[in-house]
């Protein structure tokens, strides 16, 4: 069986060509809709050169000719690269020259010159209109169509995880089906039906589209938001009765907000979150507010989709572990015997081929094809997966090693704080030496370090505890999945030092 990401659209389209595949702001398509217009979008990038193997970079405000757009280059055979919209022109010029694309598919008025150009929605500029020449093109398949390898390249993410610097998560045809089909994905087939799933993550990170392929392969629509914001996530449910939501902590905590507790969520059967460090009471504070939805906490990474899963049966016998991993014998830990921490290393078809034109970082990362994951983590008795910490963000000092997220966990409810973040600072004394940054809430008074080393006098040992504490108006995190970027938090300090 050939697992080809451009036929999932054309196999809903040929059972249920009525049923809704996507919603956004209250625009509509359905799987027969999609599948006439992804073939259309095939012939027009066709016509301006694009041919199997070629990148596409797609820079856009959400809008849903993103879906088509990516159906269009599974079908050519092309490589669909997924920007941010709200990188600057620098940002976005370099990440261009990194990935020296065949074409830029944009509305932005500033798009940098150098790469052809096809214009969305009537954005200025030089480049073809690629609106005008999809509604010009033919609605059938396009030609060579029949000579893809689910083997071939199908998508390109850009991460940077915590160091900031964009690397291109090359993934085939036949891994990202894998990701989200029934039984792989995060919601399993109970999703099937009238409702769907909503989407909370951007469309230019792998969560976005892993949960539309899911929600395709289950044959269900999959609801759009151009911001992951509380108002547009409530309207959303409101409207479409969506039956799944994944969204991380920070999103939760928005839709928690006590502001919201009246919003009809009554549609929702799954609740799920992961991602980053959960906050130790967040999945009671969901069960508490969505009573009879099933919740599982998910590990997962781009490079290696879906690694493991903490199941609803689970979350209080389990509570602080990610799970078992999601294809069995395919995750462990390198480390010997039950409980010792090590790094948390991946096995198994859904991998990515590697990194974009970067051989020594995809060698890395993939040693022997064995996806090395960076963070830190132990295996208890019955294979239930703890997360510790990442491997670069381990704090020497003193001959000891601190995981940040593990002095984050006892530094939460301190007076007036409403965001943690942990790094390592070098000192001449230590090595380095354990440094709390912290966001306070308005009006709040700075605590000193006696105050935060008293906090979790009980919970940490001494040389666990912060011996330095900053306050910043906010903690950089990665825009999709709230990571804490530690090095620029490190780089900003020693540069303000």
């Amino acid at each position: 069986m050939s697992l080809l990401i451009g036929e999932i659209v054309r196999l809903a389209a040929r059972m249920t060509p009525t049923a809704l595949a996507g919603t956004l702001c209250g625009r509509r398509i359905t799987f027969g809709e999609l599948d006439r217009q992804a073939n259309r979008t095939a012939n027009a990038l066709a016509g301006l050169g694009v041919r199997p193997g070629d990148r596409v970079a797609w820079s856009a405000a959400p809008t849903l000719r993103t879906l088509d757009g990516f159906v269009a280059c599974a079908r050519l055979g092309a490589v669909f690269v997924p920007l941010n919209p709200g990188l600057s022109p620098v940002e976005t010029e370099a990440v261009l020259d990194y990935l020296e694309p065949r074409l830029l598919v944009s509305d932005r008025p500033d798009a940098p010159a150098g790469t052809p150009l096809a214009g969305l929605g009537g954005a200025p500029g030089p480049g073809a209109d690629l609106d005008a020449l999809t509604a010009r093109a033919a609605a059938t398949a396009p030609a060579g169509a029949d000579r893809l390898a689910d083997t071939d390249p199908h998508i390109i993410y850009l991460t940077s995880g915590s160091t900031g610097q964009p690397k291109g998560a090359l993934v085939s045809h036949r891994a990202s089906w894998l990701r989200a089909a029934p039984g792989g994905g995060t919601f399993t087939a109970a999703i099937r039906g009238p409702g769907g799933v909503l989407c909370s993550f951007p469309l230019y990170h792998y969560g976005g589209w892993h949960y539309v392929l899911e929600a395709w392969q289950n044959r269900t629509a999959v609801h759009l938001v151009p911001r992951a914001d509380a108002a547009r996530l409530i309207d959303v449910v409101r409207t479409e009765r969506p039956a799944a939501l994944y969204c991380i902590p920070a999103v939760w905590e928005r839709l928690l907000d006590s502001e919201h507790r009246r919003a009809d969520l009554s549609s929702l059967r799954h609740a799920d979150t992961g991602t980053s460090a959960l906050p130790a009471d967040l999945v009671a504070r969901i069960k508490d507010r969505l009573p009879g939805t099933t919740t599982t906490v998910l590990y997962g990474s781009t490079e290696a989709g879906r690694m493991s899963a903490l199941p609803d049966t689970d979350l209080a016998r389990k509570a602080g572990s990610v799970g078992r991993p999601a294809f069995p014998g395919a995750l462990w830990v390198a480390a010997e015997g039950v409980g010792q921490v090590g790094e948390v290393l991946v096995t198994g078809p859904a991998l990515m081929s590697g990194y974009h034109r970067l051989p020594a970082e995809t060698a890395a990362a993939l040693p022997d094809g064995v996806y090395r994951s960076g963070d830190l983590g132990r295996l208890d008795e019955e294979g239930y997966l703890h997360l510790t910490g990442r491997v670069r963000e381990v704090i020497r000092t003193g001959g000891e090693s601190v995981s940040p997220v593990e002095v984050e966990a006892a530094l939460r409810g301190l007076a007036g704080v409403v965001d943690v973040a942990v790094v390592g600072l070098p000192d001449d004394r230590w090595g380095e030496v354990v440094c709390a940054v912290l966001v306070l809430a308005p009006g709040a008074t700075p605590p000193d370090v006696g105050t935060v080393r008293g906090h979790v006098a009980g919970r940490l040992a001494g040389f666990k505890q912060p011996r330095r504490v900053v306050v910043l108006p906010a903690i950089p995190r990665t825009p999709a999945t709230g990571q804490v970027q530690r090095s620029r938090i490190r780089e900003s300090l020693r540069s303000a030092s």
